[in-house]
């Protein structure tokens, strides 16, 4: 089948003149090149006229995999503190973007892609392969929030050309003659305007497509660089220096050097690199026919033919092993690669007492304050991270460490029961943290939900694999389903935002008893625990946060928001994530596919995530937790010396909370 899929793409792709000759293909001029200007990218990109027949397979599939979205009717009109961030009738925006006009399928993309951001969901982005991250867009000049003296200004981050001259040594000098600067100079540099206005307007307006999460402070926070857990520390390069799409082709800043007293306007020139996943070709056919079209991986199977299960794929997520597939995952869909841009040498932990990857373990200068940093709650299997996570909190107490800093910077989630488990470990057994140390969820309970259902129960999934039987979940009072329980009846019937949605009754948790014994007592004390991170903290590493901070009050920094603000210590809470490849195994799997409720299979290759569970809230346990306050304790001001650099930070984080 996708064989044939390229064979049609490959003669459909051909452009012609007016006069009847093949049209000059764009894509040629890319075709092999690793750099290439932006402009040439998106050349490529929008000689591709939209085809009738893909945008409506596109809109189809998003539109009724959306019956699987908790959270749909509450984005509708989100309450306080997230009413001026979160408004949006998707159902209304699908059948406008059904009948507008575009001039090419790049276009429609974008406007798709960034009405479903729109949501501020990072577990509902859509991607299509073909164009996002098939080119990463890059700017030599990422930028940091600085605060000295008690003014902050934002800045070209000091380890810039550090960063880039490394990650960029391909293409660095190419860059600097193409631009006629030294970009060498301009690390540090003060900016003064971007494009001519104050460089805040260019964080707030970057707010408004980014997407991923609710709160409008932890957007504006995505605009910078920041530093990613791990062995070794990689490097985030910001929304402003790394692009998912070719859209722009250079920024004019006003910057004040280093050493300078002056400023000076200058042109910098974005530069996009072929992305490590996209598939080589030589023309426009040729890229349509390797990138554009579904894979094996981009629709669901049915489990009853298929010997072995597919692995489930969330956007450019680590794989999963097929041991823990069936584990309750809450991750947010990254939208661009993981990278291994390195964080230069000067500013990486290094020599963790415990830990591998991105769960490691630290002590301070102090010698009384041990740090867990954690870069996702999946860093590595299930098992080996319950074990990791207990081992190296019980070395910190023995060296005798008395005060824990956990780092979630950029953490966008993983396992569920790993955020339980490590809320258990850390505070011990109490009523809020045994047999729940999590939230009580719930999923939609719409008609294409209840005939999978109503097929399990009747014996359809007798291997006992499908994410909707009964067998995975348990009551509100802890009791197991059974396949043949029900669990979707009767529905609870709500009416959010004026419209009538109705949900499955009260969920408990899956967690406990965990798989290895916790200990009988706390680690350590609420009141010596600091939760650190940019604001970047969704999914399952929010159920964590949030748990820990209400439960416990315990002191939550995040790190170099806009100064005045009120930030925000996590992002997108959810309570279970998903995406359409699972709901599309589920519904093939109990013999729905044919149903007019049922997605049809993607033709692109394109990703759709989905909030499949949504958590009670812990203040108000009546409404979801994605729309309680999570305000930080603390709003750190960042100096200069403090700059992505993890040790410098903690070291300072723990002088100032600790003692006050």
């Amino acid at each position: 089948m996708y064989s044939l899929l390229r064979s049609f793409a490959a003669i459909a792709s051909l452009v012609y003149s007016a006069n009847g000759a093949p049209a000059a293909d764009p894509c040629v001029a890319i075709g092999g090149q690793k750099w290439v200007a932006p402009a040439a990218v998106r050349a490529c990109f929008q000689s591709f006229p939209l085809n009738e027949t893909r945008r409506s397979n596109v809109i189809d599939v998003v539109n009724k995999t959306f019956s699987f979205q908790t959270s749909i009717n509450y984005q509708i009109q989100a309450p306080p503190p997230f009413a001026q961030d979160v408004h949006v009738d998707i159902a209304s925006e699908l059948k406008r973007i059904r009948a507008q006009k575009y001039a090419s399928e790049l276009d429609f993309h974008v406007d798709l892609s960034r009405t479903v951001k729109r949501l501020q969901d990072g577990h509902t982005v859509y991607q299509d392969l073909c164009y996002d991250s098939s080119f990463l867009t890059f700017l030599p000049f990422p930028v940091v929030a600085v605060t000295e003296n008690g003014l902050q200004t934002i800045r070209i981050a000091p380890e810039a050309f550090n960063v880039t001259s490394v990650e960029f040594a391909d293409e660095i000098a190419q860059w600097q003659q193409i631009s006629g600067l030294n970009f060498a100079q301009y690390s540090g540099a003060f900016v003064l305007l971007i494009n001519g206005q104050d460089p805040w307007d260019a964080v707030n307006a970057n707010t408004q497509i980014t997407g991923s999460f609710q709160a409008f402070t932890t957007r504006q926070n995505k605009f910078f660089s920041s530093y990613i857990i791990g062995t070794p520390f990689t490097y985030r390069m910001g929304d402003f220096a790394q692009l998912s799409l070719p859209l722009t082709d250079s920024v004019v800043l006003t910057v004040i050097r280093p050493g300078r007293i002056l400023p000076e306007t200058i042109t910098v020139p974005y530069r996009s690199r072929i992305g490590s996943a996209t598939v080589a070709f030589t023309d426009g056919p040729s890229f349509r026919a390797g990138n554009c079209f579904a894979t094996a991986s981009t629709n669901g199977v049915n489990l009853n033919d298929q010997a072995l299960v597919q692995p489930f794929v969330q956007g450019f997520q680590p794989p999963i092993s097929s041991k823990d597939l069936r584990r309750p995952m809450n991750a947010i869909i990254n939208e661009a690669p993981l990278t291994d841009i390195a964080l230069p040498p000067t500013l990486s932990p290094i020599n963790p007492v415990s830990g591998s990857g991105g769960l490691l373990f630290f002590e301070l200068d102090d010698k009384k304050t041990g740090v867990l940093a954690l870069a996702s709650f999946q860093t590595a299997g299930f098992d080996q991270m319950e074990t990791q996570l207990l081992a190296g909190l019980q070395q910190l107490k023995s060296d005798g460490m008395t005060r824990l800093i956990v780092d979630v910077t950029n953490n966008g989630g993983g396992f569920i029961c790993i955020a339980h488990w490590l809320h258990r470990i850390i505070i011990g057994p109490n009523p809020d943290s045994v047999p729940q140390a999590g939230l009580d969820t719930k999923a939609r309970d719409q008609e294409i939900a209840r005939l999978i259902v109503d097929a399990i129960v009747a014996g359809a999934d007798p291997q006992e694999q499908l994410l909707y039987n009964g067998v995975n979940w348990r009551s509100a009072n802890g009791t197991n389903f059974t396949p043949q329980t029900n669990w979707l009846e009767p529905p609870v019937d709500l009416t959010i935002n004026g419209h009538a949605d109705a949900f499955s009754q009260r969920l408990g948790q899956e967690c406990q008893p965990f798989d290895m014994t916790p200990p009988d007592t706390q680690i350590f004390a609420p009141q010596n625990i600091v939760l650190v991170n940019n604001g970047l903290c969704a999914s399952s590493c929010a159920l964590f946060t949030i748990t820990l901070s209400k439960h416990y009050n315990i002191t939550s920094v995040v790190v170099g928001g806009q100064q005045g603000t009120v930030q925000q210590y996590t992002g997108t809470v959810g309570g279970q994530s998903s995406d359409f490849s699972t709901m599309d195994t589920e519904v093939k799997s109990v013999g729905l596919k044919n149903n007019s409720l049922a997605p049809p299979d993607f033709i692109t290759n394109s990703i759709q995530g989905i909030t499949w569970r949504l958590g009670f809230g812990i203040d108000d346990p009546t409404q979801p937790e994605e729309w309680q306050e999570h305000f930080a304790t603390i709003n750190w001001p960042v100096p200069a010396a403090q700059v992505n650099n993890p040790k410098a930070l903690w070291n300072a984080i723990a002088s100032k909370t600790f003692k006050s």
